[in-house]
């Protein structure tokens, strides 16, 4: 009985050990050494595609880390054209996202969090200053967010100069049975949110 005792606890800390190797990436952490975005992330400001790979190279990290684990590929997003290259030499989009949530012109009912930063990067990738699990939480920019400043666009008109896959774009909202649900008056459907897809002079008498 010792003897499988003993083995128990060597199996629980030899998993403890291994689990321990693998942590989640805070950007907070790497941030507050003072690091800018693209000391790990260099290509960003080269990169004209939005297939581009633009996570950091091993060597970067090895500039401080024995032992990395970084994936072979970002994950697979819905727009299907963006340019890096151009929109880095904006600088910092956050005033402008404020000045629009504050003006009411924002196209959306969720408001990016921590618009108050310094960084250009996080302007658009709101929150990664205090990511402490990036695989957890998106920090990619809202529909809105690219609205603010690409606002000739019209969508459900344009959807096409950024997203190829047009059908499958559909909020977390629009779940099985929204189609049915959305025409109850007595459901009380918020549609403040309902330009950011159908356009800035959407009204319900346009389906309807």
């Amino acid at each position: 009985m010792a003897y499988l005792l003993q083995g128990l606890v060597a199996a629980l800390l030899l998993a403890g050990a291994a689990g321990a190797q693998v942590k989640p990436f805070s950007h907070r952490q790497h941030l507050a050494l003072k690091l800018v975005c693209t000391t790990c992330h260099q290509s960003v400001l080269k990169s004209t595609k939005a297939e581009d790979n633009n996570l950091p190279k091993k060597e970067v990290c090895a500039s401080c880390h024995t032992s990395v684990l970084i994936p072979s590929a970002p994950k697979v997003r819905k727009i299907d054209r963006f340019n890096h290259q151009l929109h880095a030499k904006n600088g910092n989009i956050a005033p402008l996202l404020r000045a629009a949530i504050a003006g009411k012109q924002y196209l959306d009912t969720r408001t990016p969090a921590h618009l108050e930063t310094t960084n250009n990067c996080a302007g658009c990738h709101h929150g990664i200053e205090q990511s402490e699990n990036v695989a957890s939480v998106s920090v990619f920019p809202l529909m809105a967010d690219c609205l603010v400043c690409h606002n000739k666009l019209d969508p459900p008109f344009s959807c096409e100069k950024c997203h190829n896959n047009v059908p499958a774009l559909k909020p977390a909202s629009h779940v099985e049975g929204f189609m049915d649900k959305h025409n109850r008056m007595k459901d009380s459907l918020d549609k403040s949110g309902c330009a950011t897809c159908h356009g800035r002079k959407f009204t319900c008498l346009g389906c309807h």
